[in-house]
């Protein structure tokens, strides 16, 4: 109920025409404009396909359409963070609706407790080859990170390792937005033919 409030109080009873179809454009005026005629058409697109897609995950309809009020309020507010680097807008936000599904799963959980001392977990620590591996993939990204220019690689930094949104990014170094987007697409480019067989 608080994400239906609160998704009817970002978009509200908003029936503003918006000029493109575009997601990647409609996220970009959220993200940059807290634009809501771009949040209401991005609900009005995906919204339908959301519900769906929960209720053929075995959700009930007044749950399924929760999910999609909270997906919103989200899309809402972490905006900024998204990045056509790492996909499709669609991918984005279908990612942030099944993750507040396993939320909610988590949380409805009846699973009852079992007695811990009786309970054997199987180790954590990885083992000797695959420690190997992950040290070997490290170095890779690391010398892959040391052959950018160093404007390229503040970028990358502030938005993969301390998860900052551009805009902040922009804010804290003190350049456009557009400069962290490109710097950020350039090191993309850059890195990919370095790194694409570790994906």
């Amino acid at each position: 109920m608080y994400a239906l409030a609160m998704t009817e109080t970002i978009i509200g009873r908003i029936s503003v025409p918006v000029e493109t179809d575009d997601p990647s454009s409609l996220l970009l005026r959220v993200a940059e404009h807290r634009d809501k005629a771009a949040l209401a058409a991005l609900f009005s697109h995906f919204g339908p396909r959301i519900k769906s897609m929960m209720m053929k995950l075995g959700s009930s309809d007044a749950l399924a359409e929760d999910l999609v009020q909270e997906t919103f309020v989200s899309v809402w507010r972490k905006a900024a963070m998204y990045s056509q680097q790492r996909g499709a807008p669609s991918t984005w936000i279908f990612t942030i609706a099944r993750n507040l599904r396993i939320d909610q799963l988590r949380r409805q959980s009846n699973k009852p407790y079992e007695d811990l001392e009786s309970l054997e977990l199987a180790s954590d620590a990885p083992s000797g080859s695959s420690l190997v591996e992950q040290n070997q993939v490290i170095e890779r990204v690391t010398l892959a990170l040391k052959s950018l220019p160093v404007e390229q690689q503040e970028v990358v930094r502030l938005s993969f390792v301390q998860d900052m949104p551009h805009a902040q990014i922009a804010e804290s170094i003190g350049i456009p937005l557009g400069t962290v987007k490109s710097r950020l697409r350039l090191a993309y480019e850059r890195l990919r033919p370095l790194l694409e067989d570790l994906q």
